[in-house]
């Protein structure tokens, strides 16, 4: 896993003011789910899209089902 974010890794001191102090614990956050999803074979384009357009309507019961390693495509 450490390899694949070797990529990201690059562009890391582009980053170094990223703006909010915030910003750049979030931007690693987003970068480890796109590598996961990456990781388990998925387009994490299609991962992210799918669930942005799900995750207004989810509680915080099912919300681990986002997660790249519980994540299964809604049906069309």
């Amino acid at each position: 896993m450490e390899n694949a974010i070797g990529p990201t890794c690059i562009g890391k001191k582009n980053s170094l003011f990223i703006g909010h102090p915030d910003a750049g614990w979030r931007s690693a956050v987003i970068y480890s789910l796109l590598i996961t999803a990456c990781h388990y074979d998925f387009d994490p384009a299609a991962w992210l899209g799918d669930v942005l357009r799900r995750i207004a309507t989810c509680t915080s019961a099912n919300l681990a089902e986002f997660l790249p390693w519980n994540w299964k495509p809604q049906a069309a």
